[in-house]
């Protein structure tokens, strides 16, 4: 009877305990595109109230230019604050704090482009005075840009419009010139507001490429701070992508771009840095066979192969990418030949990391075993290990799954090639297959 007594009792608790309701947001506090609480609300024309980043983000998909709601014309100019309906969804963040809502923050006032425009002014006048403390202002106005254009997207987008990445570029210049007062870290405060700017447009990125530009940012990327190193590599990849790597139109300081490229890769700093100086040394390789052979001279060969052991797919593609434009120069096809991982790798990443990644390694592979005027017997020995490791089956199986024009000559080219060593006996990993479609 006891036990009877004691469970109806821890019944009738449970009954009497109050039953845990999820928290409705009231209606007028959602934006009519996300359906989320606003946290920035701004009002159009047509009385529509939006959160500022999803109407924003509306207008920025290219869509007609409407009021999502009502399909009037709207411009973004046209959004203004409703601080009246933010300070009643505040104070209802704060009357449910205990249910576990968090007080949304006060929206700092976006930049206008007059304002914006006034900074520049001040950077680029300070960039060129020659009066002591003229560093020092040109310092603070650009940390102050720097400040305004990491506050959100829309004071980034603000100071990209009025052509911020050109002042910037050409305070660079200004300051490497070295006329006015030497300040340590403005030329790297100056870089780092130029990178938030990007992509750069195509005079920017001429401005950059000027020889005294070009001598300070292969400076900073060799011997300036981590994130100083971190920004010139970036900064030096809107170069010489703009250009396509033409080396002509970076006059002599090519090859001590290479060398500080180079660097970065062989000593990582950080992943994004390795990554984009190696779309650098890729855009300069495949212009000019004098630079492939530069950057095979500088040992990166084995480095790049040794990488592709165990990189990420973004890292395998822009690896194997550097790789195929080194081994157009016979130097580089040397270097990769000695290297008893290279065609192996190659092999290996076919159909395993991405369809760019396999037609990459193709080309690779074509390169090593063409002979173009180099050694007959090394290229042999390519086609042997390729043979044995598995490529004949993989370069059928590509051909059948299909492949670009370009990749499909190659890789017929070189299912030739190896045809005339196919007595070796040869071999296949069959994990290489999984995960591929059967053909109808």
């Amino acid at each position: 009877m006891a036990l009877l007594a004691r469970r109806s009792r821890r019944a009738a608790t449970k009954a009497a305990a109050p039953v845990a309701v999820e928290l409705s947001i009231p209606a007028h506090f959602r934006c009519p595109i996300s359906l989320d609480l606003m946290r920035d609300p701004v009002t159009a024309p047509t009385g529509i109230t939006y959160d500022r980043e999803s109407i924003e983000a509306w207008l920025d998909t290219g869509r007609a230019a409407v009021c999502p709601v009502t399909h009037a014309p709207l411009r973004r100019d046209d959004l203004v604050p409703n601080h009246a309906i933010r300070r009643v969804i505040q104070d209802w963040c704060v009357a449910n704090r205990s249910r576990g809502v968090e007080r949304i923050p006060t929206p700092k006032i976006p930049v206008t482009p007059v304002q914006a425009s006034e900074l520049l002014f001040e950077v680029a006048e300070s960039a060129r005075a020659r009066d002591r403390g003229a560093a020092a202002r040109c310092a603070a106005a650009v940390a102050r840009v720097r400040a305004l254009a990491r506050e959100s997207e829309r004071n980034r987008r603000c100071f990209a419009s009025i052509g911020t990445g050109r002042v910037l570029a050409a305070a660079l210049e200004s300051l490497a010139a070295g006329g006015g007062e030497p300040a340590g870290g403005v030329l790297e405060d100056v870089l780092a507001a130029l990178v938030r700017m990007a992509p750069l447009d195509g005079e920017t990125a001429r401005i950059l490429g000027s020889p005294r530009s070009l001598g300070s940012l292969v400076a900073i990327a060799e011997n300036g701070s981590l994130a100083g190193r971190l920004n010139a590599v970036m900064a030096i990849k809107e170069v010489v992508s703009s250009c396509d790597g033409a080396c002509t139109d970076l006059g002599v300081k090519a090859d001590d771009i290479v060398d500080a490229l180079v660097k970065i890769i062989k000593a990582p700093i950080c992943p994004q840095a390795t990554k984009a100086a190696m779309v650098a040394a890729y855009h300069l390789a495949r212009s000019d066979e004098r630079v492939a052979a530069r950057v095979a001279r500088t040992g990166l060969v084995p480095v790049l192969v040794e990488s592709l052991v165990d990189a990420d797919k973004s890292v395998a593609e822009k690896a194997l990418a550097l790789l195929d434009a080194v081994l157009a120069s016979e130097q580089g096809r040397e270097s990769a030949r000695m290297h008893a991982l290279t065609v192996p790798i190659l092999v290996k990443k076919m159909f395993r990391v991405s369809d760019l990644a396999t037609e990459l390694a193709v080309s690779a592979m074509w390169r090593l075993g063409k002979n173009a005027g180099g050694d007959e017997g090394a290229a042999t020995k390519c086609l042997v290990e390729a043979l044995r490791v598995g490529a004949f089956q993989k370069l059928l199986l590509l051909l059948q799954v299909g492949c670009r024009d370009a990749t499909k000559e190659k890789t017929t080219e070189l299912l030739r090639m190896l045809n005339k060593h196919k007595g070796v006996g040869e071999c296949v990993d069959a994990m290489d297959f999984r995960g591929l479609n059967k053909l109808s």
